[in-house]
């Protein structure tokens, strides 16, 4: 994340502006033009998914209560990418080292647009598309049936028993998109970016168990990836409306097919700079006392080993400004040494 030189004046076009700082006086749906012909996925008259959560709590856990970033701090890649992305409606593939920012940048976007709680979608080696999209609970809805049969009442709502997963919630058709964070897509079978490539052009996904219940029930209300938050869905689909802000993470441990690259804008994440971790670190609200002098050593570390989180930084910070530094204590520089090993020694 190391800056390239920005504009002494952001250019018009720029929504996003990477600093973090919530828009002001303004808002996305004033600033975000429509999107190009093949990828309106906009329909008349479509019923909109209820209003976006907040989850504040978590956005400044991952950044920090205090807005310290400035454009100056920004990455002039980033910011063209992610404003891309947005006029595009194309998910963005973040690549990088762990530590590098990749998934904090799912949170800046959600608090700079103002667009609530981030989807957050973490994959496995047993993740599959289904697992992202719903969840159908077809052994629930048996017990439920035979409960109600012995008092005589009738079929449980199907749509009880389903629950959207965070790529399905994230489709939901609403005015505004929502941000969802795939985070490391190395992790997963290779099927994975195929089988994604469908709802990322189509926009839209069937629920089956609700298609076929359609013609009793054509609208079924169903519980989301939100807590406490529900939806309806008509005939057993989710279209969405406004595509999602879909920020999708790598740490390019593998190469993914063309078919899905091409349908993807793509970053690469640099290690912070000084300047930038010391915003990181102002961010936190951590005591600015011997900030300098760690953020020095720490990016020499970061040299030597090639890479190293920013987080780690934090852990040492937090530890120093707690009374563990003293300058001429000779147990700090192993208790360092100790916190800032390297991720993935060599030969292992």
């Amino acid at each position: 994340m190391s800056t390239t030189e920005l504009p002494e004046h952001p250019p018009e076009w720029w929504i996003y502006r990477g600093t973090g700082h919530p828009l002001q006086d303004t808002h996305l749906a004033d600033r975000l033009p429509p999107p190009p012909p093949w990828r309106d996925f906009r329909r008349d008259g479509e019923p909109l998914a209820a209003e976006v959560p907040q989850d504040d709590a978590e956005i400044d856990r991952r950044l920090g209560t205090e807005l310290s970033f400035t454009t100056g701090h920004a990455d002039r890649a980033e910011v063209d990418m992610v404003n891309a992305a947005l006029y595009l409606r194309r998910p963005l593939l973040v690549t990088g080292r762990p530590g590098s920012g990749k998934s904090s940048l799912a949170y800046r976007i959600s608090r700079e647009l103002r667009l609530g709680r981030v989807l957050r979608w973490s994959i496995t080696s047993q993740t599959t598309l289904k697992s992202g999209l719903y969840d159908y609970d077809a052994i629930g809805r048996v017990q439920a049936s035979a409960a109600r049969g012995d008092t005589g009442a009738g079929e449980p709502p199907i749509g009880d028993f389903v629950r959207l997963r965070e790529l399905g919630t994230a489709f939901l058709p609403r005015r505004l998109p929502r941000v969802l964070l795939v985070d490391e897509l190395d992790k997963a079978e290779s099927d994975l970016p195929h089988d994604l490539l469908s709802i990322f052009e189509d926009g839209e996904f069937l629920i089956p168990e609700l298609a076929r219940d359609a013609r009793q029930s054509p609208v079924s209300e169903v519980f989301t990836a939100d807590p406490g938050y529900t939806a309806e869905i008509e005939n057993g689909v989710v279209r969405c409306s406004a595509f999602p802000v879909v920020v999708i993470t790598s740490n390019g441990e593998r190469d993914f097919p063309p078919a899905f690259l091409r349908r993807c804008l793509r970053l690469e994440m640099k290690d912070p700079g000084p300047a930038q971790l010391a915003a990181i670190v102002a961010a936190h609200a951590l005591d600015p006392r011997h900030r300098a002098v760690l953020i020095e050593d720490f990016v020499a570390r970061r040299t030597a080993l090639g890479g190293l989180p920013a987080d780690k930084l934090l852990d040492a910070i937090f530890l120093a400004t707690s009374g563990a530094y003293q300058p001429d204590d000779p147990g700090w520089p192993s208790l360092v040494e100790a916190l800032w090993q390297q991720l993935n020694p060599q030969g292992h």
